[in-house]
């Protein structure tokens, strides 16, 4: 019974339990980071009227515009030099021969 393979493995260790600062004093390792206060915070939640879905709706289409013009200026810049390359290929075969 002593080589129980079933039985699970105590803790070698007990864990350190630190308790937290209160001395008041600022500390760089402040879980509220440099420039947030400490206290309660309230975050107040509304239903979207018409002008707030029409400016949401105005945002999603901004970014989706200017994403959709990175790729195509990504595209465009890669049409020539893919061209460059299939002309120089071209080129150096048919002096090949």
């Amino acid at each position: 019974m002593a080589d129980d393979k079933n039985r699970p493995e105590q803790p070698r260790v007990e864990p350190e339990i630190i308790p937290p600062d209160r001395s008041g004093r600022y500390s760089p390792w402040s879980p509220y980071g440099l420039t947030e206060t400490r206290g309660t915070h309230r975050v107040y939640v509304t239903r979207m009227g018409p002008f707030g879905i029409a400016l949401l709706l105005l945002a999603i289409v901004a970014v989706t515009t200017i994403v959709m013009i990175a790729v195509l200026g990504a595209v465009l810049i890669w049409i020539p030099i893919v061209a460059i390359v299939l002309i120089a290929g071209a080129l150096l075969r048919a002096l090949r021969r």
